[in-house]
């Protein structure tokens, strides 16, 4: 059974980001996102006046008089939404967490492929695969990839207590749970490219805290058209001067002590996340992966439509 909260969030997404998608993002939607062309259809007896290049020659040899091939139009698309669920994704210094905000661009990109009879997935990765959802068509299909974002790790049901394990930290004692995992962004690259024979579009949506992934993301780029979206909220950019305090890793559970209070530590932090992102971008441009930074904070739509114009650009 879900939580209430996730249900009242479903519905507002699905209110707020259908509006946008009608206004803003339908044509742009297509004209960027293009289908396989064209595809093998049947083949038919020769009708004078048709291409000679499309005659089959091994059907025409077999029968002893001329076929032709038949070709139709494939528009359909299938976009793949591959969400990370790992725990750092649940930080939000305003009213909404990186998760939310993830929530949102899945249903932008859900009811954009739906609006256009596009097939649309899902995968929630973290340290390992978490769930898949196999692409399908239809609002309702896309209603449930939403969900399924928001409401990861939040089922009501009477789960075991996680243990905890005590640590010393100065005057302080903190905890960690047992169990935890590294996101594994190279891992979920690996799954997608077992499960989806047929390109797609892949909207790989992170927050990018994890290693060695790149190379698997250009492996996956060659067969699909891989996006990398990077998820951060402004107050891992900019710290706070709150003194000294116990900073705590969300996925590993390591603990560092650090003074928030000194001027030097918040500009090298600052200095750090903003190098972090160029650096991101800059390698994903590199190995031919496009690269859209959203803010957890701001809209979600104007990043979104900004990466559209550019493909539209190079695609001209």
């Amino acid at each position: 059974m879900l939580p209430r909260e996730v249900i009242r969030r479903v519905r507002e997404i699905q209110v707020r980001t259908g509006r946008q998608v009608a206004d803003v993002l339908a044509g742009q939607y297509v004209s960027v996102f293009k289908g396989r062309g064209i595809e093998f259809d049947e083949v038919r007896p020769y009708i004078p006046g048709d291409d000679v290049r499309t005659i089959d020659w091994n059907v025409t040899a077999r029968i002893g008089e001329p076929f032709v091939k038949r070709y139709v139009e494939d528009r359909q698309l299938t976009l793949m939404v591959m969400a990370d669920v790992s725990a750092s994704q649940d930080f939000g210094s305003g009213q909404r967490s990186k998760r939310d905000a993830t929530a949102e661009l899945s249903a932008l990109l859900a009811f954009s492929a739906t609006l256009n009879d596009d097939k649309i997935g899902l995968t929630l990765f973290h340290g390992a695969i978490e769930q898949y959802i196999p692409a399908r068509k239809g609002q309702r299909h896309s209603l449930r990839v939403i969900r399924e974002v928001l409401a990861h790790g939040k089922v009501e049901t009477q789960a075991p207590r996680k243990r905890r394990r005590w640590l010393p930290m100065g005057r302080r004692r903190a905890w960690w749970r047992t169990g935890r995992q590294a996101t594994n962004i190279a891992g979920a690259m690996q799954f997608l490219m077992s499960v989806t024979s047929r390109k797609s579009i892949c909207f790989v949506i992170s927050d990018f805290l994890g290693d060695g992934y790149l190379e698997a993301m250009q492996s996956a780029n060659r067969k699909h058209d891989v996006i990398a979206v990077l998820v951060t909220d402004p107050k891992e950019l900019e710290f706070p001067s709150v003194g000294l305090v116990n900073l705590e890793d969300a996925e590993t559970g390591h603990m560092v002590q650090c003074d928030a209070g000194s001027k030097t530590f918040r500009d090298h932090v600052a200095a750090a996340a903003e190098k972090r992102v160029d650096d991101l971008r800059r390698s994903f441009g590199r190995s031919g992966i496009d690269f859209i930074h959203i803010d957890a904070q701001g809209d979600v739509v104007d990043p979104l439509v900004k990466f559209f114009r550019m493909r539209q650009r190079r695609m001209r």
